[in-house]
C-alpha cells in the first residue's frame, strides 16, 4: 500500500509565503505522476497544481497566477509546492495526491491521497 504524508502547512499572514512537501511510502519503486489540491470549508476540492511523471511538465490552476511552482522532491515520488504571495483566499486543506500515470486537473485522476496539512491565511 502507498502512503503519502504532507506537511509544512499553518498559520502565515496575507503575503506570506509557505513552502508544503509530500512524501509517499510503500510502493515507491513505482514511478507517480503528482499533484496537488485544496479544499476550504463548504468547498468541492479543487486542483492547484501536477507535475508529470517525468518532472518535465507541470500544469497550474488560474487562481495560482504565477504565485505558486510545484517541483519534484530530490527523493524519488516526493513533491514540493512553495507558495508566495499568500491570500486569505488560499485557506484550505492541501492534498497531496499520486497517480501511476500522468494525471490531469480532476481527483479521479489520482490513485492515493495525504491526510492533508492545512494552510490558514490571516490578514
Amino acid at each position: 500500500q502507498v502512503q503519502l504524508v504532507e506537511s509544512g502547512g499553518g498559520l502565515v499572514q496575507a503575503g506570506g509565503s509557505l513552502r508544503l512537501s509530500c512524501a509517499a511510502s510503500g510502493r515507491t519503486f513505482i514511478s507517480y505522476a503528482m499533484g496537488w489540491f485544496r479544499q476550504a470549508p463548504g468547498k468541492e476540492r479543487e486542483f492547484v497544481a501536477r507535475i508529470s511523471r517525468s518532472g518535465s511538465a507541470t500544469y497550474y490552476a488560474d487562481f495560482t497566477k504565477g504565485r505558486f511552482t510545484i517541483s519534484r522532491g530530490s527523493a524519488k515520488n516526493t513533491v514540493n509546492l512553495q507558495m508566495n504571495s499568500l491570500n486569505a483566499e488560499d485557506t484550505a486543506v492541501y492534498y497531496c495526491a499520486a497517480s501511476v500515470v500522468d494525471g490531469g486537473a480532476r481527483a479521479v485522476d489520482y490513485d492515493y491521497w495525504g491526510q492533508g496539512t492545512p494552510v490558514t491565511v490571516s490578514s
